[in-house]
């Protein structure tokens, strides 16, 4: 085992030399930009936006910026995508496409069909190995590299339609694994392809002392769910104790500080998260390196790069992204600054809007953080709470009141003269919902000097209402989007607000 782990590390190291980002980050960007408008140049979208002529011009990003417009979802499908799901070949990008990604999106939301070429695979896979050959030279265990890793995705099952394939993004990987990876995967197609999430749990629950698991990846929820069916079904006091070798989580899709605590009291010892940015449209960034926390924005993956500063002059109050919006590229970015992200990629998607906000940490070495959603922040009378406030308040009132919260949900309404925000929130055990309003209330004033400023004006003191855990994984399972990479929205919009409570009235498990 000490050899095959060798070799694997040994294959890493040379992965990473031969694929590292050897020049500026402008420059490795520029030489992208222009391998992806050659090699779509003769699409129906490069020949429609002339790329053969921006491609002549000396400032190529310049001109690229000024004959392609910003696309969100809607835009791109309804002029483009819906061509390649009807078997159109070189519609915006070269070839045909096999697969579509269903985003997760949220529960109130219709999933959206991204499509997923030949080469959009091999990025993300690229990416993916990138990532952990640069954690084996930054002091990655060897032995890590000879365990099983457990995915734990969506359905591996994929629907065929008549010119395609669709699902999620993790069963299309999955049955594009490299041959080396098949049989280091865990739990295997069998138990990923069970459909009822509860009874995918229960089967790795109870295969789990079979396997030598080293590294785990899921969105931290849905891991969460996974330790508790382990530890419950083996009668064991942490995971430790089924899987020794267990060092290495990798974590993504929403933040990870609210499940931290209880997910390293799940595993027993001291485990090394690390974070990544995998989305459905391509793998964006992850962390490369054992001791620092914030994530490497991925060059040279054919994937290029916008960055729109998130503000009123650049986005409408409904968070939707302005036709004349200044984009800039990693070379102009700002240290301290939330930006929404365009991107164009080897898949077809051209500026296309992807819906997160990011803050760079470090700008000189691409380090960045999720700040939230264009979407999915609060701002009805001028508070502008985005989800980084909403996560670090939250977690402020997990350790003063020592209480562990798990998923929340915030909307905010207009009343005659005043405004409110209504919160539910998860809680394990029964807790006076007012004395958490007011910590709540509290730490958002400590970190956001717009939300106090209307605190003291025109907005209502805060209601919260308390929930199990249970409720919410109902809520997603009512609308099949339990488990996988769903993600439960934190900002609901009235209409969404209304199913939800109507759900919450339904629910038995009111604390």
């Amino acid at each position: 085992m000490e050899l095959t782990a060798a070799l694997i590390k040994y294959g890493l190291s040379i992965h990473r030399r031969l694929n590292a980002d050897t020049n500026a980050p402008l420059n490795s960007q520029t030489k992208t930009l222009i391998n992806l408008l050659k090699k779509a140049a003769y699409t129906q979208f490069g020949n429609h936006y002339n790329f053969s002529q921006i491609l002549s011009k000396y400032d190529l990003i310049a001109e690229f910026k000024k004959n392609v417009p910003i696309h969100d979802y809607d835009k791109i499908y309804n002029e483009w995508w819906h061509l390649c799901r009807e078997g159109g070949k070189d519609i915006a990008w070269k070839g045909k496409i096999n697969y579509f990604a269903l985003s997760s999106g949220t529960s109130g939301s219709p999933s959206k069909y991204i499509p997923i070429s030949d080469e959009m695979i091999k990025s993300i896979r690229k990416t993916g190995v990138k990532m952990y050959s640069e954690l084996a030279i930054s002091g990655m265990p060897l032995q890590q590299f000879s365990k099983h890793m457990l995915m734990l995705g969506g359905n591996v099952r994929l629907k065929k339609e008549n010119h395609y394939y669709y699902g999620d993004l993790s069963g299309i990987l999955i049955h594009k694994l490299p041959l080396w990876f098949t049989n280091k995967y865990k739990p295997g197609l069998k138990i990923a392809s069970i459909q009822d999430y509860h009874e995918k749990m229960l089967a790795i629950a109870k295969n789990a002392p079979k396997w030598d698991i080293g590294i785990v990846s899921g969105i931290p929820s849905w891991v969460q769910m996974m330790l508790e069916y382990i530890k419950e079904v083996n009668k064991v006091n942490n995971i430790q104790e089924i899987w020794p070798n267990f060092k290495i989580y990798a974590h993504g899709g929403v933040a990870f500080e609210p499940y931290r605590e209880a997910i390293s009291k799940l595993i027993g010892k001291n485990t090394t998260f690390l974070d990544s940015y995998l989305a459905s449209e391509g793998f964006i960034a992850y962390q490369d390196s054992m001791t620092d926390s914030h994530m490497k924005l991925a060059l040279n993956n054919d994937i290029f790069y916008e960055f729109v500063p998130f503000n009123s002059e650049n986005f409408d109050s409904a968070g939707n992204i302005k036709p004349n919006a200044t984009t800039y590229t990693v070379g102009e970015v700002k240290e301290g600054v939330d930006y929404a992200i365009l991107l164009t990629t080897c898949a077809g998607a051209w500026r296309y809007l992807i819906g997160d906000t990011i803050k760079f940490v470090d700008a000189e070495k691409c380090k960045l953080i999720i700040t939230g959603r264009t979407k999915h922040f609060l701002s009805i009378c001028g508070e502008h709470l985005s989800i980084d406030n909403m996560n670090q308040a939250l977690q402020a009132v997990q350790r003063n009141l020592n209480i562990n919260i798990r998923e929340f949900t915030v909307n905010g309404e207009r009343r005659t003269n005043q405004y409110s925000h209504k919160w539910y929130i998860s809680v394990e055990k029964p807790f006076n919902k007012n004395i958490v309003a007011e910590e709540l209330d509290r730490q958002l004033q400590l970190l956001n000097d717009d939300y106090k400023a209307v605190r003291k004006a025109v907005l209502d003191k805060i209601s919260v209402e308390t929930l199990t855990p249970n409720v919410f994984y109902d809520y997603l399972k009512s609308k099949n989007k339990l488990g996988g990479q769903s993600k439960f929205p934190r900002v609901m919009n009235n209409e969404q607000f209304k199913d939800w409570e109507l759900f919450v009235r339904s629910a038995v498990e009111l604390v």
